[in-house]
């Protein structure tokens, strides 16, 4: 039987889900099972927030569901680390999106391909720096995420090589993220909505488009 703490985490978003709240829920579930087996010999997720998992992680990387289009089906996630919010979003939208996680940790890659796996997610594990990745070899992101990565400027930067003039980037962030916007602008131009995040008081969720380099 599903756990409580997995249906709570994906019920409110009930309507922006590809199949029922108890299969993404279940899936999700085998998702913690597998995280908390590595984590004992890979740090995927902060050990002080393990016990937190699904509040913390899970219904902190699905929140990002609102912010996503019907017609979205293309999303490159940088950074992947532990899976977060990647795998959480590929489950909800299973079925209806592909998406290429960049991450460059061996371990961490082994993992997030053992989940893939394991979910039966249309998922490709990029095991390089974005840095590394020539833009053409993938294909054009209608969505970009990211989370816990480096600043907004530096993000920024990574992200520009992959964007097209109709990708957005769906970022989460924290309490600093007024004076990330404000770096961030001295070197890129870009529109960004901001919207408080539904699990952490001092979180926020950043959704930029129109993403370019400002002459000097």
């Amino acid at each position: 039987m599903t756990s409580q703490e997995a249906v709570a985490a994906v019920a409110p978003y009930a309507d922006l889900l590809t199949r029922d709240v108890e299969s993404v829920a279940k899936d999700l579930e085998s998702y913690a099972d597998l995280l908390r087996k590595w984590q004992r010999i890979q740090n995927l997720v902060s050990r002080e927030t393990l016990t937190e998992l699904w509040s913390r992680h899970m219904a902190d990387s699905l929140q990002a569901l609102t912010k996503i289009a019907e017609k979205d089906s293309k999303f490159i996630d940088l950074g992947s680390g532990g899976g977060f919010p990647a795998v959480p979003l590929a489950t909800a939208l299973k079925g209806r999106v592909r998406y290429v996680l960049v991450e460059p940790t061996q371990r961490k890659v082994s993992f997030l391909r053992t989940v893939a796996r394991e979910l039966e997610l249309d998922t490709e594990v990029e095991s390089r720096r974005s840095e590394q990745i020539d833009p053409r070899e993938t294909f054009v992101p209608d969505v970009i995420t990211s989370r816990a990565l480096a600043n907004l400027e530096v993000l920024c930067g990574l992200m520009l090589p992959f964007f097209g003039p109709n990708t957005r980037a769906i970022l989460h962030k924290g309490r600093e993220h007024v004076e990330e916007i404000e770096q961030a602008s001295t070197r890129y131009a870009f529109n960004v909505l901001v919207t408080r995040s539904d699990t952490d008081p001092n979180g926020v969720l950043l959704e930029l488009s129109n993403l370019s380099r400002k002459d000097r």
